[in-house]
């Protein structure tokens, strides 16, 4: 709260004021990031072309999702908080994607976990993007055995750049939830 009151060029008393506690302000600030989010999430569903199929339109906002909460740090710790507080912004973020995946056809009874694991993956993702480089540090030897003792795991991750990588795990579980789209028994027809 010093922190906050001095970047206001205020006293942290006066901040009690308006925030109750340091972890009000925090719901206010995961609150705020969803709110961008989604408000960028909206510009690049609205740039997209109109016949853009639901795996395009899923891919933007897990897109935009992931560059709105990664340009604050802790920005991953601050949304997968804000669902618990029912902040407009990350139920918006949520409803959003539930419709994408409505009108893509997918069950009810699957939207719900489809949509939870796109957002979980997203959060996930930019997690270990933020996370803290290795406490101890590497040396060539360290490196050396752990391309020896994991091969695959090594050239796995080293195959893509971050963002290309990204863009193929959310194309990834959009290819599962299509499996359960294409699943469905066609509707019967009238006769």
């Amino acid at each position: 709260m010093r922190q906050v009151a001095e970047r206001l060029d205020t006293f942290a008393g006066s901040l009690y004021y308006h925030v109750l506690s340091k972890s009000a302000l925090l719901q206010l600030m995961a609150d705020r990031l969803a709110q961008q989010a989604y408000d960028a999430g909206t510009a690049a569903l609205a740039a997209l072309p109109e016949q853009a199929d639901w795996q395009a339109r899923v891919e933007v906002q897990a897109a935009s999702l992931r560059r709105s909460i990664r340009r604050h740090p802790g920005g991953a710790v601050m949304f997968a908080d804000s669902p618990k507080v029912l902040s407009a912004g990350a139920l918006s973020l949520m409803e959003r994607l539930l419709q994408t995946l409505a009108d893509a056809g997918v069950p009810e009874s699957h939207r719900g976990i489809a949509a939870d694991a796109l957002l979980s993956h997203v959060t996930g993702f930019v997690l270990q993007e933020q996370g803290n480089p290795p406490a101890l540090p590497v040396t060539e030897q360290d490196a050396a055995d752990v391309h020896e003792r994991f091969p695959m795991t090594v050239a796995a991750a080293s195959a893509h750049e971050k963002d290309e990588q990204f863009t193929l795990s959310v194309r990834l579980i959009c290819a599962g939830i299509e499996t359960i789209v294409n699943s469905r028994p066609a509707p019967a027809k009238n006769s």
